[in-house]
């Protein structure tokens, strides 16, 4: 598996001029255990497959690309971790095969062309990598940290700006909190994490966090990083810290436990699958758009509401029908029972459910 820190909106014509040759999709998707051994006999997929955008799914997208090469030995699979606006702009100008994105496309976006797609065609949602937000932190003598919504508002928007304010002590009564400044680390690209991170903010604490969820971080203050690891890194590496990142990224560093119901809970696979399970796809769609509208104000403390859905963007129709069906292949083996499952090993993201996995499947199905 590639990865390229360029920016693909400027391959445009390199992506034009794929040579891309293909047997059906069915002949050219990886086995069941996306093993060497078990592939099919005879792969006649070829060629280079770009995709652009999230890197909340880096680690999936490093796994799932190496089963697919490995059972398509002629393909070669790139992806850009450059975050999810990035991904969306970069798919919408046709510099990138499919777009990866914790956020899916905007009604303003749906009403505008690809370029990757045929003429007259749209783009669909397709969910590939559930996975938690943990808040992560590194403070002063500090390895237990309770906070709920309007507290972690407070702390992310320059409201509350010491550890040992008193909305942070009342929640923490045997915490050993430093008279210290609070440095909160937030995403300085547009990227779906932060729009997720939000909108559980703006959803059970609309008093605080006042701004419409945006993949742009809506306020002035605290440090920004470019992508995950950018987050992590300064959280890691700094005093009294605080961010957010996908779970699969939180390391050795304190976890917050977020408050739910009566219950303070910290984050796992299935807690975060389970919101998903419980909320509807969003309305006025695509019969194949799976966008996902979350609902994050859960009391069930067997839930963790911070939570994203992180997706596939695709043409329903590809301009190139041979990029069509390399892009086809691809999304069918990520989304396989054996695709989710290599990528929950490495990342630590909950595999799609029996029922989105039967949506999914028909909406890879549809790609042409």
């Amino acid at each position: 598996m590639k990865f390229s820190s360029v920016a693909r909106v400027s391959v445009v014509a390199a992506i034009t001029a794929l040579a891309l040759t293909s047997c059906a999709a069915n002949e050219g998707s990886p086995s069941a255990s996306g093993s060497a051994s078990d592939s099919p006999a005879a792969s006649n997929l070829s060629g280079e497959l770009v995709g652009v955008g999230a890197s909340s799914q880096g680690t999936a997208q490093t796994t799932w690309g190496a089963g697919f090469q490995t059972a398509n030995e002629k393909v070669t699979v790139n992806y850009d971790p450059s975050g999810s606006g990035a991904g969306r702009k970069a798919f919408i100008a046709g510099g990138a095969a499919f777009a990866g994105s914790d956020s899916a496309l905007s009604d303003e976006e749906l009403a505008g062309s690809f370029g990757t797609c045929k003429a007259d065609t749209k783009a669909i949602d397709i969910p590939v990598y559930i996975s938690p937000i943990a808040v992560i932190f590194n403070v002063d003598g500090v390895k237990d940290l309770n906070l709920d919504a309007a507290t972690l508002a407070g702390i992310f928007s320059g409201k509350i700006t010491q550890w040992n304010d008193p909305a942070i002590v009342a929640l923490n009564k045997d915490a050993k909190l430093p008279d210290a400044k609070i440095n909160a680390v937030h995403r300085s690209d547009a990227s779906g994490t932060t729009k997720n991170f939000a909108d559980y903010l703006n959803q059970n604490a609309p008093d605080v966090w006042t701004e419409k969820p945006a993949d742009d971080f809506p306020y002035q203050g605290g440090e920004g990083a470019q992508g995950t690891s950018g987050v992590v890194d300064a959280v890691t590496n700094g005093t009294n810290m605080i961010g957010y990142a996908d779970a699969s990224r939180a390391g050795k560093l304190g976890v917050v436990k977020v408050k739910v119901g009566d219950k303070f809970v910290g984050y796992s696979a299935e807690a975060a699958a389970a919101v998903v399970a419980e909320s509807p796809l969003v309305e006025g769609r695509g019969a194949n758009d799976l966008a996902i509208k979350l609902d994050r104000k859960t009391t069930d403390a067997t839930h963790y509401p911070i939570v994203l859905v992180s997706y596939a963007i695709a043409c329903e129709t590809y301009k190139d029908p041979a990029q069509g069906t390399l892009t086809k292949a691809y999304l069918e083996y990520i989304t396989s029972e054996a695709g989710q499952k290599a990528a929950a090993e490495k990342a630590g993201n909950a595999p799609l459910s029996a029922d989105l996995s039967k949506k999914v499947a028909t909406a890879v199905g549809s790609i042409k």
